[in-house]
């Protein structure tokens, strides 16, 4: 059975050192560990690693180590992160956010985990970013917080 590709933004890395978020972030990471899901990051997830701490940075370095795959922004994308803003959908100044649901989309992944939850894992935020992926021809994306996701309290 083919393993479900996850983009994971740079909140769920972080998460892993929340005490709030600890829990799932970290099963979420055991998950990746025991080949459930496929990490997928991007380089604008790196480029906001580089200034974290350094347990941020080693736990980035481990996501690559499960072999995460690594999307690259690429003009595709960017002009859907601008069709995004362009709908109104949040303002250019929160740019990150819709281009980590823009890569998410144009590499096809099965989902994306967040704990944003002011701009991303959103109900009325999904629903517009899905309205534009689909007039603009993409498939609806998945999105959800490390806990909808991780199987930690299955175990």
């Amino acid at each position: 059975m083919k393993r479900q590709r996850i983009y994971v933004d740079t909140s769920v890395i972080g998460g892993c050192f929340d005490p709030e978020f600890a829990p799932w972030s970290n099963g979420l990471m055991r998950d990746f560990r025991e080949g459930t899901f496929r990490p997928v990051v991007s380089d604008v997830v790196a480029a906001e690693v580089e200034s974290a701490p350094a347990n941020v940075k080693a736990k980035y370095g481990e996501m690559l180590d499960l072999g995460a795959e690594v999307v690259t922004e690429m003009e595709e994308a960017r002009n859907l992160a601008d069709s995004y803003q362009q709908h109104g959908i949040l303002p250019e100044k929160f740019d990150s956010a819709c281009l980590h649901i823009a890569l998410g989309t144009v590499a096809a992944v099965d989902m994306l985990v967040s704990w944003n939850f002011k701009h991303i894992v959103r109900f009325d935020k999904i629903r517009m970013f899905n309205a534009v992926n689909r007039e603009a021809g993409y498939k609806e994306l998945e999105i959800y917080s490390p806990r909808e996701v991780t199987h930690y309290e299955e175990r």
